[in-house]
């Protein structure tokens, strides 16, 4: 058990918003931590009491700024959506993220991955997904207990928790909703509302097409001296 310091020494504590890293340290990985977070928006957007961050710090413990993590994507189940400068989570009914996701970078470096795995495995994480795209391998673990154990099998893994389901294609990560749509990119979600609009107009179109021949046929039937209304 973590020992809480006392309230006067944590009135004067800073917890930083910002760790001084960046987000990406490449395209590919920032792309994919949008991706993932972005599409996890979506997934939720109706549900107010589920949280979805990017690069966010997260301090599990009061009264220490030292002990903190920015997952670069993290879902809290049970908490209002919002904007925050970090997740103090004795501030959110010390609810930890349930839920995180790790991209791989260059930087990376072995003995930073195993403390990203202590620090998510004792703080109450219960899903943990990690993908390096250099590699194309994909890892995840699941609690059980104290633990992050280790789940055999990925591919076609569905999280508890998301509902989502993990694919490698060609060694590249897809992820599927629970409706079997695949997560998107922020370009072909719009390429599908562009074709959705277009196909839209195309129907509208043929609606007023129909329309105009039934009103010319109606007008011919009067010309004829037949009432088209009672045929």
């Amino acid at each position: 058990m973590v020992t809480q310091l006392e309230s006067s020494s944590q009135k004067r504590i800073i917890y930083p918003e910002s760790d001084g890293q960046p987000m990406a340290d490449n395209t590919k990985q920032f792309e994919l931590i949008v991706l993932i977070k972005k599409n996890l928006d979506l997934l939720f957007a109706n549900d107010p009491n589920v949280f979805v961050a990017g690069d966010l710090l997260w301090y599990p413990v009061e009264g220490d700024n030292f002990l903190r993590r920015a997952p670069d994507v993290m879902v809290a189940f049970g908490r209002p959506k919002g904007d925050r400068g970090s997740y103090l989570q004795w501030q959110e009914n010390n609810i930890p993220p349930q839920v995180v996701f790790e991209i791989l970078s260059p930087s990376n470096t072995a003995k930073e991955m195993i403390a990203k795995y202590k620090f998510y495995e004792r703080y109450g994480v219960e899903e943990y997904y990690l993908y390096d795209p250099e590699t194309g391998e994909l890892s995840g673990w699941l609690r059980s207990g104290n633990e992050l154990v280790e789940i055999p099998q990925m591919l076609g893994w569905v999280s508890p928790r998301l509902g989502i389901r993990f694919e490698l294609s060609s060694g590249e990560l897809q992820i599927y909703r629970p409706d079997g749509q695949r997560f998107l990119t922020y370009l072909e979600q719009a390429q599908q509302r562009e074709q959705a609009q277009a196909q839209a107009e195309q129907e509208r179109q043929r609606a007023e097409q129909a329309q105009n021949q039934l009103e010319a046929l109606r007008a011919l039937l009067q010309e004829k001296g037949i009432n088209p209304e009672e045929l």
